[in-house]
């Protein structure tokens, strides 16, 4: 794999950010990684981070370099502060960031397959949010999104009165607006999504004190017959949970041999 830090403007936040990309390379004389690149464009995964991290830590604290050497998957992992990939109230635009300009720029940056089979995102806690909602609000753009541990009920988390998350973060985010029944709701997402719908991944642990927003999502995907795979197994709101659960995801993600040929 190459490892690529990547600093850049940004217009739609209008400042300097970073993303941390994966990119597949054959290396047949690498000791111990091989890699397992095609010819044509590679497949891309969009790895989004959790509340209190950024675009580096699915690098320090899983070895996703390793797992997706010889499946020939490109990975961007984005930085997005602690914004819940929604454009701020009191903030600034990571939604528009996300959606539309990172697509942008990774396609004019790397050589990447733009076909909607080629096309995944994946995420934790509220990176797992952002991974359904970006899926569910573009099904066109993926064929499947998967959140481990995911904050998948905002309208329900946001006034819980044990949720772990500062207040001052849902003010930034959304303000005095309603989440619930808008285009920031997960449960309301899927409880619309039509035919095109992208496979959908959920694995929550147990033990995660987010098990009840994912039990109220996954009722809502079956309810509207939104194909989705559930892994609600023993296990804590936790890196060695996310550390294992990201090689399930890998392993389930539909790959196609060799990746965008036409490219």
């Amino acid at each position: 794999m190459a490892l690529v830090r990547c600093d850049f403007f940004s217009e739609a936040l209008g400042l300097n950010t970073s993303m941390t990309v994966l990119l597949p390379q054959r290396a047949p004389s690498q000791i111990g990684l091989a890699g397992g690149a095609g010819d044509g464009a590679p497949p891309v995964l969009y790895l989004l981070h959790g509340l209190t991290d950024d675009e580096t830590i699915w690098l320090r604290r899983t070895a996703i370099e390793r797992y997706v050497a010889p499946l020939g998957l490109a990975v961007v992992m984005p930085r997005a502060e602690r914004s819940f990939y929604a454009d701020e109230a009191h903030g600034n635009r990571y939604w528009t960031f996300l959606s539309a300009e990172l697509p942008q720029l990774c396609h004019s940056f790397f050589r990447l397959s733009a076909r909607r089979e080629d096309t995944f995102v994946a995420g934790l806690s509220m990176g797992g949010y952002g991974a359904v909602k970006w899926a569910l609000r573009e099904p066109g753009r993926f064929a499947a999104a998967a959140s481990l541990s995911g904050a998948l009920d905002v309208a329900h988390r946001r006034d819980h009165p044990t949720s772990p998350v500062d207040p001052t973060v849902w003010h930034t985010v959304w303000g005095d607006r309603p989440a619930a029944d808008t285009d920031d709701d997960t449960v309301a997402l899927v409880g619309r999504a039509g035919p095109d719908a992208p496979a959908l991944y959920v694995a929550c642990g147990t033990e995660d004190f987010l098990y009840d927003d994912n039990q109220r999502f996954v009722d809502a995907a079956r309810g509207r017959g939104v194909p989705v795979t559930v892994d609600f197994s023993p296990g804590a709101h936790d890196w060695a949970y996310w550390d294992a659960k990201i090689q399930d995801v890998l392993a389930w993600l539909p790959l196609r041999a060799g990746g965008d040929v036409s490219r």
